[in-house]
């Protein structure tokens, strides 16, 4: 019983950490938060640096406004958007770095590879 009920409570407690990391596994999200990483943006800009449409902008901004990861303000007919929690470039440069450094070992394997079939021939 213990048991069911301990893994119920790690599912519960794992389904936001779940949702935060769907809502960063869509490619134009994070094209949107690269972007606003200068400082905030309204639609017409971010459509120009990132060139999504503005259908497109707006249901992805939506999502990312509900998750908390950014913010909007009216100013004066133009509604501006920007990041409400720096540390998702932290996240971000932590999971590069884990690509980046995952990409260089396999390099180094394909060299070893090519290395091992050079001298069979």
């Amino acid at each position: 019983m213990s048991e069911t009920l301990s893994r119920k409570n790690t599912s519960e407690i794992l389904a936001p950490v779940a949702e935060y990391f769907k809502v960063l596994s869509e490619t134009s999200r994070l094209q949107i938060l690269s972007c606003l990483r200068t400082g905030p943006m309204n639609v017409t800009e971010m459509g120009e640096a990132t060139g999504l449409g503005q259908a497109n902008l707006s249901k992805h901004l939506k999502v990312l406004t509900q998750a908390g990861l950014v913010s909007r303000q009216q100013k004066g007919v133009s509604v501006y958007y920007a990041i409400s929690d720096p540390v998702i470039f932290e996240l971000c440069e932590l999971v590069c770095d884990r690509i980046g450094n995952q990409i260089q070992k396999r390099a180094k394997e394909f060299e070893q590879i090519k290395a091992f079939s050079t001298l069979s021939k």
